[in-house]
């Protein structure tokens, strides 16, 4: 079942190792196939190096699992929201990468300072407010998903303009028309994010991105009138 899916998955899902956006097992990418309406993740705990693509795990978008021996990511309800929110999303990644981690951890968006972060996110990537405790306690993924989507509606965010969030004291996620989209956006996350941090080193919380920078280098590889590439 989805076995082309499960491929791709399980691919995007070595990518992360490979591009060292994961320490032992703290990340996972799941794929969207919407024909069926179901979707592959990773596996809970299992090592990359013993994973295959037989090991991805299906699952419907009502939470329950379809196909697969292992158990699926404890984040698998968090993705599952998401993608009964965003109808467009194929493709979810969440890590727990240094840079786009230590946002989370400080708690604040991560602005856009240079072109390198306006090529891919549109403005500042926010950072979410903090989990209401009963809510961690009853159900937590789940929960993490609302969260991530209601931060979206309160900040009048597109996650196609935006493909990426830092929950608040956890990690980040990414979003694409792909899994391995969802990765790159990952990397790219990770990058800015570092880059940010030692930008404000050299010269404090000082020389964000202008808007018309911003503006040009976003619409110039998304949307309708893009002309970068072949």
């Amino acid at each position: 079942m989805l076995e082309k899916l499960k491929q791709e998955v399980y691919e995007a899902n070595m990518l992360l190792e490979k591009l060292n956006l994961v320490t032992f097992t703290w990340g996972n990418v799941s794929g969207m196939d919407w024909e069926s309406g179901l979707m592959v993740i990773k596996p809970s705990g299992v090592s990359y190096e013993k994973l295959t693509p037989a090991d991805m795990v299906v699952m419907d978008l009502n939470y329950q699992v379809v196909e697969g021996k292992l158990k699926p990511s404890t984040d698998a309800p968090t993705h599952i929201y998401l993608y009964n929110k965003y109808r467009f999303l194929q493709g979810i990644c969440h890590t727990h990468s240094i840079y786009a981690t230590s946002w989370c951890q400080a708690g604040v968006d991560l602005p856009a300072q240079g072109t390198t972060h306006a090529d891919n996110f549109y403005g500042p990537v926010p950072c979410t407010k903090h989990l209401d405790m009963q809510k961690i306690k009853d159900n937590y993924e789940y929960e993490t998903g609302v969260l991530i989507a209601a931060t979206f509606a309160e900040r009048n965010l597109d996650p196609q303009a935006m493909p990426a969030i830092l929950v608040n004291n956890h990690g980040p996620f990414t979003f694409g028309e792909s899994p391995y989209k969802a990765v790159e956006y990952a990397k790219v996350l990770e990058t800015v994010g570092q880059m940010t941090f030692q930008s404000y080193l050299l010269n404090g919380y000082k020389n964000n991105v202008k808007q018309e920078l911003l503006d040009k280098h976003y619409f110039r590889k998304h949307g309708k009138d893009s002309y970068y590439g072949q």
